[in-house]
């Protein structure tokens, strides 16, 4: 059967000396995945994205087991963007991004400045990332109540509206000067490409061998 149903709402009563029951039902969908994807500018460096991703992978943790049993499965993807190309073809506007097959989970884009972000490119007018709006409360890290909704959303509807999503024009501005800066500085100082850096060697050895523009070779080769 491709279809479970679900009862709820059961209710009985004495109507005349005759028990009546009252019920109400509506079907679970069976063999569907969740397709989750977290997009994201940094992990090493940016707290926001490091924390939203921790309350993802928690999220997740709470949520598959549940819809497992009735054969419903997550698939999570993440996805670092490092290129303004990259970010244009993914319909990328802020870091980081949630998407839930295909939606964003956070809806209107609230942002605030991240001296991280800033940090890491070395951009002078800063650089703005997501804010979480969730239950009145705005947040600077995805809360897992909100992931965890979202994901239960998609299965059955919580009755609750959905913020309006920003619709996709072109890349911000304020990425575009992320990517720029953070571009910038890899192709002065890095001997090695970004994948190499973080495997090549120990993070006490990385200023002298992958972020030091003076150093004429690189430690890691």
């Amino acid at each position: 059967m491709d279809e479970l149903f679900a009862t709820h709402g059961a209710r009985s009563a004495i109507e005349g000396g005759a028990e009546v029951s009252t019920t109400t039902s509506r079907s679970v969908p069976t063999n569907q995945t969740i397709e989750i994807d977290f997009v994201y500018l940094d992990l090493t460096t940016c707290s926001r994205c490091r924390a939203s991703d921790a309350s993802l992978d928690a999220a997740v943790e709470i949520a598959r087991p549940v819809l497992g049993s009735i054969g419903i499965i997550i698939e999570v993807r993440k996805t670092l963007v490092e290129t303004e190309e990259q970010a244009r073809a993914l319909g990328f506007v802020s870091s980081p991004t949630i998407w839930m097959n295909g939606r964003d989970i956070a809806g209107e884009l609230i942002e605030s400045s991240c001296s991280e972000c800033g940090e890491l490119c070395g951009c002078d007018d800063g650089i703005d990332c997501r804010v979480w709006d969730y239950r009145g409360e705005r947040h600077l890290e995805a809360p897992t109540g909100l992931i965890v909704e979202a994901i239960l959303a998609e299965v059955w509807p919580l009755g609750t509206a959905r913020s309006e999503e920003t619709p996709f024009v072109d890349v911000p501005e304020n990425l575009k000067r992320f990517f720029t800066g953070t571009g910038a500085a890899s192709g002065a100082s890095s001997c090695c490409s970004t994948e190499e850096q973080a495997s090549c060697c120990d993070s006490a050895e990385k200023t002298g061998c992958c972020d030091d523009a003076t150093v004429s070779s690189c430690g890691c080769r």
